[in-house]
Order: C-alpha cells, then sequence, then structure tokens
C-alpha cells in the first residue's frame, strides 16, 4: 500500500515526493525542543532558502573512447562523479575539458 503525506511546503519544494510505500512509513515522535534544541526543519542551515540548483564546475578526467567514454564530473556542490558521454555533450565544461586536452571535438 501506498501512503500520500501532508508534507510542509518547504519540503516539497526541495524536490521531497508525498507518497511513501507503507514498508517505508514509522511512527512520527514529535521532537522535544528542549532535549534537542535545533531539529526543527526552519532552524536547519540552507532549508528556508530556496534550492539550490547543482551544475558542473568541470571534467576532471575521463575514461575510454567514442561512444564508451565516461567523464569524471566535479559539480558545485564539491561532489564528484562520473557519467556517460551521452549525459554531457552539451556541456560548457566538456568543451573546456577537451579544449585543454587539445581534442577538437568529441566523436559523436
Amino acid at each position: 500500500a501506498t501512503y500520500q503525506l501532508e508534507l510542509p511546503r518547504e519540503i516539497l519544494a526541495r524536490g521531497v515526493h508525498n507518497a511513501f510505500h507503507a514498508s517505508l512509513l514509522r511512527p512520527h515522535w514529535p521532537n522535544d525542543d528542549r532535549r534537542f534544541p535545533g531539529r526543527q526543519h526552519f532552524q536547519l542551515p540552507g532549508f528556508s532558502e530556496a534550492p539550490k540548483e547543482w551544475a558542473v564546475t568541470r571534467v576532471l578526467s575521463h575514461s575510454g573512447r567514442g561512444e564508451d567514454a565516461t567523464f569524471e564530473l566535479e559539480w558545485s556542490t564539491g561532489d564528484v562523479t562520473w557519467a556517460p558521454l551521452h549525459e554531457v555533450r552539451h556541456l560548457q565544461a566538456l568543451d573546456e575539458y577537451c579544449e585543454a586536452q587539445g581534442l577538437t571535438s568529441v566523436r559523436r
């Protein structure tokens, strides 16, 4: 069974869906602010602000060739992930990486 919850709009704005499978739900125990201060969602740093968009800041390296190539990406959050060519073709960071590597184009 799936249940829909009434979530605060701040949480919905973060992209959290309001439908959950019953196996993921647990009883709610309200926070005791005297014992655990700072646990309200509006007290968490950056939670009330508009969600920030993640962006690729640069391509760090690559592996493979042609359509099988994968690229190591650094995100604006500092996270590093790998993505295949078909997901990064449109990025300016890929163009800058290719230029730095001396490549005139990526084989499409």
